[in-house]
Order: C-alpha cells, then sequence, then structure tokens
C-alpha cells in the first residue's frame, strides 16, 4: 500500500515538472504584442506639380454698348427685339414724331421773322443814313437804327439755332445701332413712354462679338504676386460640367478693392467662344496656371500641416529618458532627447530673409524604430495634394507622417 502511494507521488511530481517546462517553452516562444501603428504616413516621391490660382468670375462680352435716348417721347415703332443681329446705323426704334415736327414748324416761324425783322432794320438805317445827309436827324438816330440791324441778325442767328436744335431732336427720336453685333437686352416695349429729363434712359443692350468673350474676376492680394499678362487659365461653367475651356489672362487691373477689410484686383480673362457655347453672365470658376515643375522631390502638402500631439510629445520624452537611463554617457541622453522632442530652436531670423522663413516648414518621418523624427525642409510650389521639397535631408522613399490615426485633430500651422 505504502509503495503504491509512493509511486502516486512520484507520478504527479513528474507531470508537474512536465506541465511546467511545456509552459515556460510556449511562454518563451510567445509572440511579442505588435504595437498598433500611430500613425498614417505616404512616402517621398518625385513627380510633377503644378501651381493654381483660383478665382471666380462673370463671362462677359468685350464690348457692350448700352443705348439709351437724348430725348423723351412715345415709343410708335419698335424693330428689334432679343437676340437680333444688328449692323451699324440699323434702326432699332422710333418716337412719336408730333411733337418733334411742331417745334420744327415753330421754329421755322421764329426765323421768318427775325428775317422779316432785319429787312425793316435795313431799310430804316438806309433811310436814316440819307436823312442824316440832310441833317433831318441826328447822329445817335442813325446809331440806334444801326443797332436794330445788328439786333436782327442776331434773332436770325439764334432761330437758326433752334431751328437746328429741333431738328436734332427729331433724328435722336430715331433710335440707331451704332456698333455690328447681338442685342442681349431690351427694355423698353412699343407704345411705352422714355423719359430723359435726367439721366439718360437705357433701352438696348448690344454685344459687338459673342464670339469673343472676356472673364471678369478678383483675385486675392495674396495670389497677385505670382500673376503676369499672358498666363494660361482653365475654367468650368456649371452649363457644361464635364467640360474644361481655356482662357489668357489679358489685363491684371491695378484698382484695388476693399470689402470687409478683403483686398482683391481685378483680372481680365480673354476666351475664345467660336462656338459661342458660352452665354454672357454666366459664373465661371476660373484656375490660373502659376508654375509647373517637372520631376521634383515632392511629400503630400498635409505632412506639412501635421504636429505631434501633447500626449505623443510627452510618450517621446519618456521613450528618451528610458534610453538615457540606459546609456553611460551623459550626451547620449542629451542626442537622445533632443531627437525625440521638439527641442526650443535658436531664434536665427536676423540671418534669413523674410522669404526664407515664410517657405520653411517642419515635417515629420519615421526613423528605424517607427519613432517619429522632426525635419526642416524649405518648400517651392505647392497645391492642395503636392509640396515641392526644395532642400532639407529628406530622401525618395523617406515616410512622411500625413496625420495620426484614430486622432482627427491633425494640428496646423
Amino acid at each position: 500500500m505504502a509503495f503504491l502511494t509512493k509511486k502516486k507521488i512520484v507520478l504527479a511530481v513528474g507531470l508537474l515538472v512536465i506541465g511546467g517546462g511545456a509552459a515556460a517553452y510556449f511562454s518563451k516562444n510567445k509572440a511579442p504584442v505588435v504595437e498598433p501603428p500611430r500613425f498614417r504616413t505616404a512616402a517621398a516621391d518625385t513627380g510633377n506639380i503644378t501651381q493654381t490660382v483660383t478665382a471666380t468670375g462673370t463671362i462677359n462680352p468685350v464690348a457692350l454698348i448700352n443705348i439709351g435716348s437724348q430725348v423723351s417721347g412715345t415709343v410708335s415703332e419698335l424693330k428689334a427685339d432679343f437676340n437680333d443681329h444688328v449692323t451699324k446705323g440699323q434702326v432699332l426704334l422710333k418716337l412719336d414724331p408730333t411733337i418733334f415736327n411742331a417745334q420744327i414748324r415753330q421754329a421755322d416761324a421764329q426765323l421768318a421773322s427775325a428775317r422779316a425783322s432785319l429787312k425793316l432794320a435795313q431799310a430804316t438805317h438806309q433811310r436814316n443814313q440819307s436823312l442824316l445827309a440832310q441833317d433831318y436827324i441826328s447822329p445817335l438816330a442813325l446809331d440806334q437804327s444801326k443797332r436794330e440791324v445788328d439786333v436782327a441778325q442776331a434773332n436770325i442767328q439764334l432761330a437758326q439755332a433752334q431751328l437746328a436744335r429741333v431738328q436734332a431732336d427729331l433724328d435722336n427720336s430715331v433710335i440707331r445701332s451704332p456698333i455690328d453685333g447681338v442685342i442681349i437686352k431690351r427694355t423698353i416695349d412699343l407704345g411705352q413712354t422714355v423719359a430723359a429729363s435726367f439721366t439718360t434712359p437705357q433701352l438696348f443692350q448690344i454685344a459687338r462679338d459673342l464670339t469673343k468673350m472676356q472673364i471678369d474676376t478678383s483675385v486675392s492680394e495674396a495670389d497677385v504676386g505670382s500673376l503676369k499678362e499672358g498666363q494660361q487659365a482653365r475654367f468650368v461653367v456649371d452649363a457644361y460640367p464635364d467640360k474644361e475651356f481655356n482662357a489668357r489672362m489679358r489685363q491684371f487691373r491695378l484698382a484695388a478693392n476693399v470689402l470687409n477689410n478683403v483686398v482683391t484686383y481685378n483680372v481680365v480673362l480673354d476666351v475664345d467662344n467660336k462656338d459661342e457655347l458660352l452665354k454672357p453672365g454666366m459664373t465661371a470658376q476660373v484656375r490660373l496656371l502659376v508654375g509647373n515643375r517637372q520631376n521634383v522631390l515632392r511629400v503630400p502638402t498635409a505632412a506639412l500641416r501635421f504636429r505631434l500631439s501633447d500626449e505623443e510629445i510627452e510618450k517621446q520624452k519618456k521613450l528618451a529618458e528610458a534610453a538615457a537611463s540606459k546609456s553611460a554617457s551623459a550626451s547620449a541622453s542629451a542626442s537622445a532627447a533632443a531627437v525625440a522632442t521638439e527641442a526650443p530652436q535658436e531664434d536665427d531670423a536676423s540671418f534669413r530673409t523674410k522669404a526664407d522663413l515664410a517657405r520653411t516648414f517642419r515635417i515629420y518621418t519615421l526613423d528605424a524604430k517607427n519613432q517619429p523624427k522632426a525635419q526642416d525642409v524649405n518648400i517651392g510650389l505647392s497645391n492642395f495634394r503636392y509640396t515641392e521639397v526644395v532642400s532639407g535631408d529628406l530622401k525618395k522613399g523617406d515616410k512622411v507622417i500625413t496625420r495620426a490615426i484614430g486622432n482627427d485633430k491633425e494640428g496646423g500651422m
């Protein structure tokens, strides 16, 4: 009985030893816990970068003429309508000429009266000259008769001027096109009264040539430094969302527009509208090509906006302190801390131009241990997707951090 009990004890001890060894083996060979990725990265590469200036503008005819009336009256004939092609001198409308004809007859009568008065004054003056020679009148009477002749001649000139004026009013009652073009607007109807007492009423609006259009747009003051006459542009309109049109910058106007402390400048672009797809008044979304680089080192633009969070900076400090405690050299500890944290930078602005400071950015890459490492780079052209790296320690293939995974707050400049 004692023999069986001892055998059981030996067997139990053996099983415990085997179980412990197996547990130690599996524990030793267990796969290490892999830390989940903390950052989203993109590799720096080489490629092309195009920089554009965007703006919103309105499509207008190159020449737009407003047709008005210098005289008042009622429209008796309307000879043009919307979208009509007209030629220079063509009659567009006529005002009722009744009043103008009456004024002409009145002016003719006044002119005839003035001429009759002149004949009488001249005859009187000649008679007075004869009477003065016979000493029947005084020299003063002769002078007065001469004055009557001069007044009669002046009245004739006044009557002629009045006649010319009312004749011009009659001519102006017929509205003609001053150019060859297309009527794009009409604000008058048959029988309507035109009142030209204080301001010239607008009757028609004529575009010279709809095959040549222009875009009037406004550009922010921050973008005008890169604009030059003759630059190429592309634009789209809502009417043709799947079609892009070409344009060329014609003029940069120096007059500034200030609205709510925002300064903009007017920029005019020429558009070839030979198919006449574009209509006056359409809104154009314009992209002006201001720069183009071929086969340059570039990074995602989002990398320029990324900043380490406070928690990440604290984590990097702890890792640096842990690494420093295992190092026998104090200099190694200081070097590790400088790499892992954002140490204050020396203010060397006095040795750098304002342009250099404006084009210097701090980005973050992943080192061999997948830890973020800060790098200062100078940038060139930039758009919403890519930014050119002009100088710095960044190399093609380096993993650039664009944002933190699981953290929507990426930080900004």
